[in-house]
């Protein structure tokens, strides 16, 4: 899977940037990021964090947690978020880029996330565009407050 969404905002790069360089704020946008919650810092010497997406399709509901490790960051500019689990196992890499730039009336961020496992086959990644649709006007919104 790899899916790429942008939009304009009104806010200026650097509050757009904070926003989409924290993933704290992502349950406030972004329907599928149920829970955020900052790792110990003693597993890693990157700002990681534990990410619960969630899904429902019906009655039928998919959740997955991930270890996610900030990996880039330009301020005002560049974020890339990495799955890294300390557990010793495998695991499918999931990874989210967001870009920021200055836009004649603001600023504009390009988002991208890769996904290479099964979790979102079928109806699910179909599930998670529509989330991604929802999500840039409630970024908008929240950026624009």
């Amino acid at each position: 899977m790899d899916r790429i969404a942008s939009t304009i905002t009104s806010a200026t790069t650097g509050d757009l940037f904070a926003v989409v360089a924290d993933l704290a704020t992502y349950p406030d946008w972004l329907d599928l990021v149920r829970r955020v919650d900052p790792t110990d810092p003693a597993d890693d010497a990157r700002p990681a964090w534990f990410v619960t997406l969630r899904a429902q399709v019906g009655p039928l509901a998919r959740s997955k947690r991930l270890r996610m490790v900030r990996t880039t960051y330009v301020p005002d500019r560049e974020v890339r978020f990495e799955r890294s689990e300390i557990d010793g196992k495998r695991h499918s890499s999931w990874t989210l880029d967001a870009h920021v730039v200055e836009a004649a009336a603001g600023s504009e961020v390009t988002m991208r996330l890769r996904y290479d496992g099964s979790f979102w086959s079928g109806i699910l990644e179909a599930i998670l565009g529509s989330q991604i649709d929802t999500a840039i006007p409630k970024l908008r919104a929240h950026v624009e407050a």
